[in-house]
């Protein structure tokens, strides 16, 4: 495949650039942790290699007259030292809109939501892992969907744009009640906390099958149920509904091998404005919600909507400057209006067993 100099950006991206601030940055990370020190110089021979294979990833954001758009780079990216999860300056990264470093036993990805998904993300991590692993210890990988083979050449469904497929859809916008928000202390600008801990999940596994629902069913609802904790001791709640914002792959729906953006989201959980659920009542109506609004008849016209917003001849004719400061006002207002909480799960990932050898998280 020959890549494109330029890429239009795909459906779910144009929100990115135009909410790109010092305080919203659309970043996100994921890192594997192997069992010895990442050794750099191979680190960067296996990052250039998967950015061959996943060529969009070797492209910035440049400015159109009326839209962002994808802009192809020459020189090939750098492993950089590890720095904080922040905005990062694109042009001081050599264009990218990610990186790659090596910290200790781990190496980290950060990246900008325009490139991709969760699941795109994923597999270039994995990929580059695998790549990683490859030429440090002379191992055979089995590749699949998610480590793809760095020798293969690029396919072009890996970067189309698969909202497209929607346009000329009739859409209707989702109707949403406005969610409850847990008040927490104010932070200085630039503090960011992490709190981590791991779930043993064979137990979490056999809990959810014994009670006959999944992994995303349980860990919602558990989410729900400590929402609503939250809430009823709070003195004056403003609002009833607890919601958590859970996305959905539509690769697994409508199909597509796309690595770009091709995700939606579902709000899941319940409304106390009549009294507290048992958990019980949390699981069985997070699943029945997250069933039907995974079906395709409710996901095409909520995704037409939003396509037929960037077909319209009316949006597409305003100018770049103008849209920014319009898209980035709606979605702060309605963008985080909908959800207490946001779960982002990435799904069961399996390797192989020769790289399953050397990574450990």
């Amino acid at each position: 495949m020959t890549t494109p100099i330029r890429l239009r950006l795909d459906n779910a991206s144009n929100i990115y650039p135009a909410c790109l601030s010092r305080s919203y940055a659309s970043l996100f990370r994921l890192c594997v942790s192997l069992d010895e020190m990442v050794d750099e110089a191979t680190l960067q021979s296996a990052l250039e290699a998967t950015v061959r294979r996943i060529p969009h990833f070797g492209y910035t954001l440049s400015n159109g007259a009326f839209w962002w758009y994808l802009e192809k780079l020459d020189a090939a990216p750098k492993v950089t030292p590890l720095d904080r999860l922040d905005r990062f300056d694109f042009k001081k990264n050599g264009g990218y809109m990610f990186r790659v470093s090596a910290d200790c036993r781990r190496i980290v990805l950060d990246i900008f939501h325009v490139l991709g998904d969760g699941n795109a993300a994923l597999t270039f991590l994995m990929t580059l892992t695998g790549e990683y692993l490859r030429l440090r210890h002379g191992i055979q990988i089995e590749y699949n969907n998610l480590i793809l083979n760095p020798a293969d050449t690029p396919v072009e469904k890996e970067i189309e744009d698969c909202f497209r497929a929607f346009s000329g859809l009739k859409g209707a916008l989702e109707k949403n009640d406005p969610a409850y928000h847990i008040k927490g202390t104010k932070e200085a600008g630039g503090v960011l906390h992490n709190i981590r801990f791991d779930i043993p999940m064979s137990e979490l596994k056999a809990y959810s099958a014994n009670m006959g629902y999944t992994l995303t069913d349980t860990v919602t609802a558990l989410m729900v149920t400590a929402l609503q904790n939250v809430h009823a001791e709070d003195p004056r709640p403003r609002r009833n509904v607890l919601k958590v914002n859970v996305p959905i792959d539509l690769r697994r729906i409508f199909g597509g091998m796309t690595l770009r953006n091709y995700s939606s989201y579902m709000h899941l959980g319940v409304d106390v404005s009549h009294g507290y659920f048992s958990f019980e009542d949390i699981i069985k109506t997070v699943s029945l919600q997250k069933n039907l609004f995974t079906m395709k008849c409710n996901l095409r016209p909520k995704i037409a909507r939003n396509v037929s917003l960037e077909d319209s001849i009316f949006v597409r004719s305003i100018p770049r400057l103008l849209k920014r400061p319009v898209i980035d006002t709606v979605n702060r207002l309605k963008g985080d209006r909908y959800c207490s909480q946001t779960l982002s799960n990435l799904g069961k990932i399996t390797l192989p067993e020769a790289m399953a050898a050397h990574v450990r998280e």
